[in-house]
């Protein structure tokens, strides 16, 4: 399955399974931004993204580690 920016959800879950013991309130957008691109399923543009998209993803992110 690849992933693309739509997919918030699948993308903050795998972010949660891959770095299960960081804390994603303190994680930077670049690192953020950086980290979803080097997911192995992620096929969209790098370019394509924004603060919103993000800001999505995060949520999701939060929501899973809590």
């Amino acid at each position: 399955m690849s992933l693309s920016w739509k997919d918030s959800r699948e993308i903050g879950e795998a972010l949660f399974d891959r770095y299960p013991d960081v804390d994603p309130k303190t994680v930077r957008f670049t690192d953020l931004h950086r980290w979803i691109c080097e997911l192995e399923e992620f096929e969209d543009d790098p370019n394509a993204s924004n603060e919103k998209i993000l800001e999505a993803i995060l949520l999701v992110w939060l929501d899973e580690a809590d």
